[in-house]
């Protein structure tokens, strides 16, 4: 294949999650990075940086769009996310917009919408339906070697929380609504998909329980054209010994909620920022068995899935099957690699994505409906449901299965 055979791929949004678009950046092997859009210096010269001199830059999305591309990748910030994806959908532009699809559920709906109206792909980053420990979880499920899933739990131990989301605007309610919808929104796909239905009624509770102290805070915003790698570091210990916080905190750093899916199944999820490991358990219970992983394959070795289906029993830590987990290379344990290629796929051809639009939505709503439990003393939220027409339109189109 030619370069001229390439799909024509900008990016909006340079920073801290723009080298996911060097998957798609293979001159000559399929798609290129043509374009690059970012307000700010620092972001412009960036661009450079990944994608090489030649890379167009331009200060805002609607040059980027007028250099008749093929396809975009929506890396902005969550709150910058809804105009350029619009925009870009209006234009005929097939879409890739990292997870969380947006922060309100009127904005998740809008999109949708939009993308029916023009006819145009959508497609959301939703990277951890391709990592081969929750991939093998799904197969086992599908399989039935633990029966009908009646509960999902999911345990999210966030050990860099205090650098990754307290140093800069994640922790501004603002622009995320709140964790348990920016960081919660992958973890809620996935209890959705293991699970086989959406949250539709969900509690929560949390608190700011160790990053709220304002005297920790920065007194100005960051060094300009500073991302997280520039200010992690694993040696500080304990967590309420980090400074340098973000001058606005006023999310949960701990916070947990329970939920109930629309086919019944219970689910649950907790978060935690201050934990000394960085790991996501997921406990699956059926009528006729069990299954957790130990360890995710996420930059910290090899894991396993281990499966106790064959009789009950008291502790035993031999279980009735247990499914190794090799730890890949790339990003996300090489899940971003595969989500792009299956993006510039779907860009390319259309048809089925293991990624879902609505399942998207779907993570934002409840994340959006346990966050108004959270703060308004736990009481049971309803999420509300998306327009069936809209359902019935990505499952016809995208669904893979």
């Amino acid at each position: 294949m030619t370069d001229v055979d390439d799909l024509r791929i900008g990016v909006i949004g340079i920073g801290q999650r723009a080298p996911v678009a060097l998957h798609a950046h293979r001159p000559g092997e399929g798609a290129r990075v043509v374009g690059c859009a970012d307000p700010a210096p620092d972001g412009q010269s960036y661009a450079g940086e990944l994608f090489g001199a030649d890379v167009a830059v331009h200060p805002d999305h609607q040059g980027l769009l007028d250099m008749g591309l093929d396809a975009v990748m929506v890396l902005t910030p969550d709150d910058q996310h809804t105009e350029p994806v619009l925009a870009a959908l209006r234009a005929g532009v097939a879409v890739f917009v990292e997870k969380p699809l947006a922060i309100s559920v009127e904005d998740c709906d809008l999109i949708l919408e939009t993308a029916r109206r023009t006819g145009t792909r959508l497609y959301v980053g939703h990277n951890l339906r391709h990592l081969p420990a929750l991939r093998e979880m799904r197969r086992l499920i599908d399989e039935g070697v633990i029966g009908t899933v009646k509960a999902v739990w999911c345990r999210h131990f966030v050990g860099h929380g205090g650098d990754y989301y307290f140093k800069d605007w994640h922790a501004d309610r603002r622009r995320t609504l709140g964790l348990l919808l920016q960081k919660g929104a992958h973890d809620l796909d996935v209890i959705h998909w293991l699970a086989g239905a959406p949250s539709r009624t969900v509690v929560a509770m949390g608190d700011l329980a160790v990053y709220g102290d304002p005297r920790r805070r920065r007194t100005g915003e960051a060094t300009p054209g500073a991302r997280m790698p520039d200010w992690f570091d694993a040696t500080r210990w304990p967590p309420a010994e980090l400074d340098e916080l973000n001058p606005v905190v006023d999310v949960e750093d701990i916070s947990m909620m329970m939920a109930t899916l629309s086919n019944g199944v219970l689910a649950s999820y907790q978060q935690c920022h201050f934990t000394p490991d960085y790991w996501r358990n997921y406990t699956v219970i059926g009528d006729a068995g069990r299954m957790e992983n130990f360890g995710d394959a996420v930059g910290e070795g090899d894991a396993e899935i281990r499966v106790w289906n064959h009789h009950r029993s008291g502790y035993r830590a031999d279980a009735d099957l247990t499914v190794p987990v090799t730890e890949q290379a790339g990003s996300h344990g090489g899940a971003d690699e595969a989500l792009v290629a299956e993006f510039l796929r779907f860009a390319a051809e259309g048809g089925a994505t293991d990624t879902s639009p609505v399942a998207a939505r779907e993570a934002v709503a409840a994340g959006v409906a346990a966050t108004r439990s959270l703060r308004t003393g736990s009481p049971p939220v309803r999420v509300p449901e998306l327009d069936p027409d809209l359902v019935a339109y990505f499952a016809a189109g995208q669904s893979s299965t």
